[in-house]
């Protein structure tokens, strides 16, 4: 496909990165502590911790792993933490001395668990404590050698430390730790030497589980030149736009999700900014406090993330004068979200798309552009092409699978050569799964997920159409629309909502869907539930709907 989106990029944007002018991951780490070395790069439960003591607290860590655990350039190691200091401490220390992080979600239960320690065959883990139990539950089916074990007050100020073990104890979430464990404490105060590993951008970097919201996840494989090419594009896509040094980032999203890990994690770490951490954004209250506390720049965050904080009259208080950017990816952000979110903090949405095997960004709005719906033009050095089923290049304005090229995508499936050559075409084009069109300017637009599309009366209708169109209905929270069988219509469209609005009934939807969906898209059926099912991110699971029997509010 022709690049016609390059017409339409940001004045000096060039069409291709250059050479990675790093080696690795490390040496881009390295390189940001030296220069920043006294400014502040993590805050999490009112600590502050410097660039330099990231260093340091990274360096002991690798070197326990090197001098105490033995481990090798090219073992794997486990990460099951939070949005914690230990996180950055943990995920750069592995990184130093060589080895493969495996990022596993804290709140998977024992049978996740085991299934990615069993396909990754890592043998070393890092856990938080308070995960340990479903850990323990599965560990002797595992090759699993060496657990380190991590703990809420760790790298906390001496007050925050007593607070957090106070609350902790009161909470009855003091546990017991197997003295074969390796206490994360005990790990950083490690006095041997660290050996730096000499490492090449062709390295693994990650094995990164995909979210599995259609069923088994894979794993990625993510080079360091995977990773570093992804930096450099949306480096470029930025620049015009943040001041080196200063940003301040709030940091909500999951670290060990690929979305937070690139951007927040690598990209913000790289151009010296302070990444405020939040540990658990589901307690929208202490949330809010902290975002109150800070002079924020930047927020990244998926659509359901944006609506809790709209939901917030304390939030909509804030003081948003900092504010330069706000990026959404992860998920589609609804045209009403981006509205509300402007509204409130007079601060335009920038959507960009990605994947965990792209690492992860394909695509991303201008900053400067007020929301549109789309998912922007793709980044340099990055080709897309929209292909039928029979795998023929579609032209402009037609909807077909969206197809990516280019130095961030992924070099394959780990231990999965089958799933690997069916995602990949046959001139290196990776099929994302999504149904997308590009217009005559370059902006993508993605239709819905190719899996996930309902065929009614013989029309095929987008999930993400409906749900749009349904969230603009201000009695509404959100929502999330599947295909049901029906043996009339092939298959019926199921609606589940989450509502504002008590009063409002299953008939107050459909005559609101009457009035703006052609009738082979008005759901048949309305479910008003508490709460959608969602992934790590807040995605919200359409197969969890297809499968589970929901609570009817």
């Amino acid at each position: 496909m022709d690049k016609i989106w390059l017409h339409n990029y940001p004045k000096n944007i060039p069409e291709n990165i250059d050479k990675n002018s790093y080696s690795s991951i490390v040496d881009l780490i390295n390189d940001a502590d030296n220069k920043f070395k006294n400014n502040i790069a993590f805050t999490n439960l009112n600590t502050n911790i410097s660039y330099n003591s990231i260093a340091s607290y990274s360096n002991k860590f690798a070197s326990y792993l090197q001098n105490h655990l033995h481990l090798k350039k090219g073992n794997k190691i486990g990460i099951m933490l939070p949005n914690l200091h230990t996180f950055p401490v943990c995920f750069f220390g592995a990184l130093k001395c060589g080895l493969t992080v495996v990022n596993i979600n804290p709140l998977y239960k024992y049978r996740e668990i085991e299934s990615v320690l069993i396909d990754s065959k890592l043998d070393t883990i890092v856990v938080f404590d308070k995960f340990l139990n479903e850990l323990e539950k599965i560990i002797d089916n595992t090759q699993i050698k060496n657990v380190i074990v991590c703990n809420a007050s760790d790298l906390l100020s001496f007050s925050m430390k007593v607070i957090v073990n106070i609350v902790q104890l009161y909470k009855g979430e003091v546990y017991s730790i197997n003295s074969k464990y390796h206490k994360f404490s005990k790990v950083i105060k490690c006095k041997n030497e660290f050996s730096e590993i000499k490492l090449s951008e062709d390295d693994i970097a990650l094995l990164q589980y995909t979210g599995g919201t259609t069923g088994k996840s894979k794993a990625a494989i993510l080079t360091h030149k995977n990773l570093l090419s992804n930096i450099s594009q949306l480096s470029l896509w930025v620049k015009s736009h943040i001041k080196i040094g200063e940003e301040v980032v709030i940091t909500a999203l999951p670290l060990y999700h690929i979305f937070s890990l690139t951007v927040n994690l690598l990209y913000f770490y790289y151009i010296g900014s302070r990444n405020i951490l939040i540990t658990n954004p589901r307690d929208l209250k202490n949330f809010v406090s902290t975002l109150k506390k800070y002079k924020f720049t930047v927020i990244t965050a998926v659509n359901t993330l944006f609506n809790l904080l709209l939901t917030s009259s304390t939030f909509r208080n804030i003081n948003f004068r900092k504010l330069k950017f706000s990026i959404g990816g992860g998920m589609a952000v609804l045209k009403s979200t981006a509205n509300n979110w402007k509204k409130t903090t007079g601060c335009e949405i920038t959507q960009g798309y990605g994947l965990t095997e792209t690492s992860p960004i394909v695509s991303v709005n201008k900053i400067e552009d007020k929301f549109n719906s789309t998912i922007g033009l793709p980044l340099p050095s990055t080709e897309i092409s929209i292909r039928d089923s029979h795998g023929n290049e579609l032209g402009i304005g037609a909807e077909g699978e969206l197809c990516v090229r280019g130095p961030q995508v992924m070099r394959g499936y780990w231990n999965n050569i089958k799933e690997t050559k069916n995602v990949f075409t046959s001139d290196g084009f990776f099929m994302t799964g999504d149904i997308a069109r590009i217009d005559s300017n370059g902006f993508i637009s993605i239709v819905d997920r190719k899996k996930d599309m309902i065929i009614s009366s013989g029309f095929n209708v987008y999930p993400n159409e409906i749900e749009e169109y349904v969230s603009s209905h201000p009695g509404i929270l959100e929502c999330g629309v599947i295909g049901k069988e029906d043996k009339n219509r092939g298959e019926s469209i199921i609606l589940y909502a989450v509502r504002h609005d008590e009063d409002l009934s299953e008939s107050d939807i459909i005559e609101f869907c009457k009035k703006g969906l052609t009738i082979y898209k008005i759901p048949k059926k309305v479910f008003f539930i508490s709460e959608l099912p969602k992934n790590n991110v807040g995605k919200i699971l359409r197969r969890k709907l297809r499968e589970s029997k929901l609570s009817v509010k």
